[in-house]
């Protein structure tokens, strides 16, 4: 009998309960299509699924991480008109949700080296994207295009700040920015990140900022915004640390009937005065990227559409900060979570 290799969690824990099987190899059934996987996105919604705090995503134990994934397609069920062996191709963003949300063991989460979808959920991927990193396209660039472009409708000239500018989805938020014609700013904690950043070509960033000195004071970034924006202030804040003294300073900083978007909560709560909310007419709203992958099937194609036309220009370029074989999952959750990479990690199955 065919296998493949998947990742299972029968606990919730530490990369510890990951658990690397081989169990039978699918095929394909009526209009469904095998992909052989070439890269996984890991993301830190994996981490918390597998730590038991995002139940949402993973439900109860035993279940497969994984959220997204690309490759090969290397077999088609009956009826398949519009797929072939050997295309090329990027699991679509909602079927590994479709699934947990309807509590069905296939196809279930992307930590495996086969993955079987319908044939619509199997999008044609451009060339200009690598084996690579066919997995790694949706959980970055999705949740920065449905917020910005989506939800906020950014205009070309607005000023963007994006905190934790060496992450995968804040590198994305830039180039979609930049496509929009609007300004794009990056924060970060780490001055040794800076020059390295710069030098990519995948990071367009206007400016980039250190918010912390070497011994741990905040730099002047508060003022260094104000002098960016000569003294208008900032229009969107797309956040993932977003708490605290450091939320504070947003609020200082936002323009007059700005925006702070909280994708994340990477940050330790603290007490807030909104006054200047009040002032600046101004808000501080949510966002998570089940907003857009619930919303109306066209929204979530135009997106897809849309991101992938842009790899196929490289007006969007992925950054890769690692990759890993799967059979080393758990060597990359120990690695995510230290945090010390730049861009996108990803699985490989081998």
């Amino acid at each position: 009998m065919a296998t493949m290799i998947e990742v299972q969690v029968h606990r919730f824990g530490s990369p510890d309960v990951l658990q690397v099987v081989e169990v039978p190899l699918p095929e394909p059934g009526p209009g469904q299509v095998r992909i052989r996987l070439t890269s996984i996105g890991l993301n830190h919604a994996d981490l918390m699924a597998r730590a038991g705090e995002y139940r949402l995503y993973s439900g109860e134990p035993p279940f497969v991480p994984g959220l997204e994934g690309g490759g090969v397609i290397d077999a088609v069920g009956p009826g398949v008109a519009s797929r072939r062996v050997g295309e090329r191709v990027v699991i679509s963003p909602g079927a590994p949700r479709l699934s947990k949300q309807q509590k069905t063991p296939t196809p279930g989460g992307t930590y495996r080296s086969h993955y079987v979808v319908a044939e619509a959920d199997a999008l044609p991927a451009p060339d200009a994207l690598p084996d690579e990193q066919l997995g790694a396209v949706w959980l970055a660039y999705l949740t920065a295009w449905g917020c910005l472009v989506w939800k906020q409708n950014l205009q070309p000239g607005q000023t963007v700040v994006l905190p934790a500018a060496s992450s995968s989805v804040a590198l994305a938020a830039a180039q979609i920015v930049r496509e929009r014609g609007a300004v794009p700013i990056g924060l970060t904690t780490s001055p040794a990140k800076v020059e390295i950043l710069r030098a990519m070509p995948s990071c367009v960033y206007e400016e980039i900022l250190v918010t912390r000195k070497s011994d741990g004071t905040d730099h002047e970034w508060v003022n260094a915004l104000r002098r960016l924006t000569r003294g208008r202030g900032v229009d969107v804040f797309f956040d993932p640390v977003a708490a605290g003294e450091f939320l504070q300073n947003e609020i200082r900083c936002l323009a007059q009937r700005g925006t702070i978007w909280v994708y994340g909560l990477l940050g330790k709560p603290g007490i807030l005065d909104v006054t200047p909310l009040i002032r600046k007419w101004a808000s501080i709203r949510g966002w998570v990227l089940g907003e857009l992958t619930s919303a109306d099937p066209a929204l979530v194609d135009r997106a897809c559409r849309e991101l992938l036309e842009g790899f196929a220009r490289g007006a969007y370029r992925q950054q890769l900060g690692g990759t890993y074989p799967l059979r080393e999952v758990r060597r990359a959750h120990e690695e995510m979570e230290m945090g010390r990479h730049i861009g996108k990690l990803v699985l490989v199955p081998s």
